[in-house]
């Protein structure tokens, strides 16, 4: 009887990861387009990670990355495939991988109380900034005379700090909601 319930777990483990993926998918394809669309891929990253804890969640936002990686259009305009990992978005991309992990880490370490989720969420955040615009910086900045960090900054981050933010209150308001509904 015991090996069927932990089968059943697994079961139950793998479909919220398989929903949270979807979920994520269809976040990335209410977009705004611009230099780095507006999405609302985050809030699916916070909410998959909220609700569904550190390894599952950041099993999900990792198996998100992949299925876009090998062509699934999951990405922002129902696109997919490596050349978008390794376009002027992909560092944000790759990003929300880290998002996940240090979501996870202070979860893990510190409770999920919803001050320390929404913390982990602001330092997931400035991390997938904080990645991205590296990448950004580093693929299409060096000799292309359009100026330099600060411009990157103008064009990756700034426009994004506001609805990031509301993006967070949000997920947290919906992580209070749904927890309840989540059994893992």
């Amino acid at each position: 009887m015991q090996k069927n319930s932990k089968t059943s777990l697994r079961t139950v483990d793998i479909a919220y990861i398989g929903m949270f993926i979807a979920l994520m998918a269809i976040c990335s394809w209410i977009s705004i387009p611009s230099t780095i669309p507006v999405t609302l891929q985050t809030l699916a990253v916070f909410v998959t990670v909220g609700l569904l804890g550190g390894k599952r969640g950041t099993t999900a936002v990792v198996a998100y990355v992949i299925l876009g990686a090998v062509g699934m259009p999951v990405f922002a305009g129902f696109t997919g495939g490596i050349g978008i990992l390794f376009g002027q978005s992909g560092g944000y991309i790759m990003g929300f991988i880290l998002t996940a992990l240090i979501m996870w880490g202070i979860t893990d370490r510190f409770g999920r109380k919803p001050f320390v989720l929404g913390l982990s969420m602001v330092l997931g955040l400035l991390a997938c900034y904080a990645f991205g615009t590296a990448w950004f910086f580093l693929i299409y900045m060096p000799g292309s005379g359009m100026g330099g960090l600060l411009t990157v900054l103008g064009w990756c981050v700034i426009p994004f700090l506001l609805p990031d933010l509301c993006k967070i209150a949000v997920a947290l308001l919906l992580i209070q909601r749904l927890k309840h509904f989540v059994k893992l």
